[in-house]
């Protein structure tokens, strides 16, 4: 009997300390699994699952979309660290900032210190750069729609992000406005969104949100009505105004410009120069106009896509906290509707909003989630893996067609190569492709600098009359240019400059099954 009494202190027998003491334990013990495997497990399950579904989405996507996405990062990045490439007219009138090309620059002479620059690490290592940022992202939007929340919106909010078409096809992409779209995330997970259980940091938001300006300055479209609904909502707002918001954009602008004044020899101001481009002589009309409606007749809706009708159901959940970000989304959609040059991808920043307020309709769908998620799925995924590996393949693969050119072994024994592009202007990437410093030369088409009346750009002058052209370009076989590049239908309007200097067609690379303008289905590569 002493020894079994002996032993009731270490909780064998029914006495009630041992018993008080065990029950505490295992409610701490119930508690802690539950925690972790929703912050701890699951959320480094989203995180590993986001890097590993981008660089899949990476490795995907495989076309062109538009040539900003090499002559305002890569191409500039190129010449940066290997002193030899084309720079557009952009970057000689000083209307674009060096911060973006930096980053990859940066990149290129690591790899470069290392003698790794090769040309497919020069393709391949930005874009997987743009998608594990693009994974960070998607991590921390389905962690800030937790905490704002509930898991169930947060899970499908993610799940809505991760089967977006203009997400897939854009995120992983150089584009300025895929770098915008990462950052207004970012800094909208430390934005202090009304209700968020969280610890809301101003410091890093606005920093982020000045990251994003300097990026790309429409950003601040995006983020004004945040900015003055934050500025509303705070009871101190001298303090947010002078200790923060000054300070944070102030000095993002020096470091920028110092950097843009380096790159630049020269004292300069890209944000001015930018805005007196676009906004005061609207050169950018020079590029395309669309008519006002266009964002809210088109283009919100094929950015937007499938996810349209859970959208709009969302915003008619949605309560008041939810409206300082459909308002963000309509003044976007507003502001952009009043330039006349309209694309599908400056209102892209807006998309991860959109997907909150899916996540919102689905969580509220109950017995139809299912169905309405399959279908998701199914629709979307149509044109991600269309747009993605098909349409507008040719202008990259035609660059891996002519990256031999470069493996000339005894330069001196025979011409150096050059390349002609007879296509639409920018149409393909250049140096950042190819890595040697080959000839190339293509169609120009800046816009009206000089003011004159009669300007006429070369591309323009010579799809009025191509030969005439060639003959005033090349006027003696010594000039001519080892290879040509062609869209298949200005071929026959040419036949006579090819079969007159024995152009022989050496590759025949498919484009696009929709050509549209001066752009054909197939290019074609003509070779001496």
């Amino acid at each position: 009997m002493e020894r079994v009494r002996a032993r009731a202190p270490l909780g064998v027998s029914g006495s009630a300390e041992p018993v008080k003491l065990r029950t505490r334990k295992s409610k701490l013990y119930s508690k802690k699994p539950a925690g972790w495997r929703e912050r701890g497990v699951f959320g480094v399950s989203v995180t590993v699952f986001s890097v590993i579904f981008r660089l899949v989405n990476c490795f995907l996507v495989q076309t062109s979309f538009v040539p900003d996405e090499y002559w305002q990062s890569l191409e500039v990045s190129h010449r940066m660290v290997f002193k030899y490439g084309y720079e557009t007219w952009e970057w000689k009138e000083g209307i674009r900032g060096y911060s973006y090309p930096l980053l990859f620059a940066l990149l290129y002479k690591i790899l470069d210190l290392l003698h790794y620059d090769t040309v497919q690490l020069l393709i391949l290592l930005p874009r997987v750069l743009q998608a594990l940022l693009a994974a960070f992202a998607d991590a921390k939007l389905y962690d800030l729609v937790r905490r704002w929340e509930s898991p169930d919106v947060a899970k499908w909010t993610y799940f809505c992000q991760l089967c977006s078409w203009f997400t897939w096809y854009c995120c992983t992409r150089t584009l300025s406005n895929s770098m915008e779209t990462t950052l207004t995330v970012l800094a909208l997970c430390y934005y202090p969104l009304h209700g968020t259980k969280t610890q809301n940091s101003s410091w890093k938001y606005l920093s982020l949100v000045s990251l994003a300006v300097v990026v790309r300055p429409t950003a601040l479209i995006v983020w004004l009505p945040l900015l003055l609904h934050h500025l509303w909502r705070e009871e101190n707002k001298l303090k947010l105004i002078t200790q923060q918001g000054l300070p944070v954009a102030a000095l993002t602008l020096l470091c920028s410009t110092l950097i843009d004044c380096a790159s630049y020899g020269k004292w300069i101001f890209v944000q001015w120069n930018f805005l007196k481009f676009n906004v005061v002589h609207n050169v950018a009309e020079f590029y395309g106009t669309h008519p006002w409606h266009w964002y809210f007749t088109q283009g919100f809706v094929v950015v937007v896509g499938p996810h349209l009708p859970f959208f709009l159901h969302g915003c008619a959940l949605a309560s008041k906290r939810h409206r300082v970000l459909l308002m963000s989304i309509v003044w976007t959609l507003l502001v952009y509707s009043f330039l006349a040059h309209k694309e599908f991808r400056f209102i892209y920043p807006v998309l991860p909003f959109c997907v909150i307020f899916c996540g919102l309709s689905l969580v509220k769908l109950r017995t139809w989630r299912k169905p309405a998620a399959g279908a998701l799925v199914a629709l979307n995924l149509i044109p991600a893996l269309y747009t993605g590996l098909v349409h507008q393949r040719g202008v990259l693969d035609v660059m891996g067609h002519l990256q031999h050119l470069c493996d000339t072994t005894d330069p001196q024994s025979s011409p150096s190569p050059e390349v002609l592009f007879l296509m639409p202007c920018h149409s393909t990437p250049l140096y950042s492709h190819l890595h040697c410093p080959i000839k190339l030369r293509f169609l120009e088409c800046p816009p009206n600098l000089t003011g004159r009346e009669d300007y006429v750009e070369e591309a323009a002058v010579f799809y009025a009359d191509p030969l005439q052209w060639l003959r005033m370009a090349f006027p003696y076989k010594s000039t001519l240019p080892s290879h040509v590049v062609l869209f298949d239908p200005l071929e026959k309007d040419i036949s006579a400059f090819l079969d007159g200097n024995r152009y022989v067609k050496q590759a025949e690379i498919f484009h696009t099954h929709v050509p549209e303008g001066r752009v054909g289905k197939k290019i074609l590569i003509y070779g001496q």
